[in-house]
């Protein structure tokens, strides 16, 4: 859409279209990118993940339940989509960062289930992961506890000395009802892009990105001092 009462400066004008044509080039190469992600096939069978899951007003001490990976479909043909949250074990406190994208996820829960299946999974227990939920207000999500199986370690979002890493891990269900891993992206592309694996998930970096100061060197927090 054209300006209709702004003067712009000729130099600002063609610096805009330029910027323009960028943009388009980067809509169709994010096009690309998601049809070769859509095209990827059928994944490999998976083992039939146990999680743990409570009431939100569950505390130390609770009971909480088991829910097989499988269980997680809510209905035929739908993906699956699982968020790791970095907290439990060597992470002894919730990634601020995993946090504020969890936020998202929250408030657009109702959305995404008119298409997929989504939840998130973490290594702490759940009654700690549902203490973190009640501080932060997520109402919306289905929140899982992994802790005592191998999913996050066979992600990849775990490593040998129980460290913790933030992933998005898609599955899909076949008829046999076998689960199977469709897709999974980390932080880290190469060791030379550390942490933009993941960045389409998340707002907050791409309204800061239209923005004279950009990123910046900004990071998450867990509270603000408000």
């Amino acid at each position: 859409m054209t300006l209709t009462r702004l003067t712009e400066p000729a130099d600002y004008t063609r610096r805009r279209q330029e910027l323009l044509q960028a943009e388009i080039e980067l809509v169709e190469q994010r096009e690309r990118v998601a049809g070769l992600r859509r095209n990827l096939g059928e994944g490999v069978a998976v083992e039939n993940y146990e999680f743990f899951e409570g009431p939100p007003s569950l505390d130390a001490g609770d009971e909480a339940h088991a829910v097989r990976l499988s269980e997680l479909f809510s209905a035929p043909g739908r993906a699956l989509v699982i968020y790791h949250l970095m907290y439990g074990k060597a992470q002894t406190s919730p990634c601020p960062m995993c946090t504020l994208w969890i936020d998202g996820f929250n408030a657009l829960s109702h959305h995404l289930a008119q298409n997929v299946d989504f939840a998130v999974a973490a290594a702490a227990d759940v009654a700690t992961l549902r203490a973190h939920a009640r501080a932060r207000g997520w109402d919306r999500l289905r929140l899982l506890s992994c802790g005592d199986s191998s999913f996050k370690y066979d992600l990849g979002s775990e490593d040998g000395e129980k460290n913790q890493d933030s992933t998005v891990s898609v599955f899909t269900l076949g008829a046999d009802g076998v689960p199977r891993h469709y897709y999974s992206a980390h932080p880290a592309l190469t060791p030379e892009i550390p942490e933009r694996g993941i960045d389409l998930l998340c707002p907050v970096w791409h309204v800061l990105d239209l923005t004279p100061g950009g990123r910046g060197d900004w990071y998450a927090q867990l509270d603000y001092g408000r």
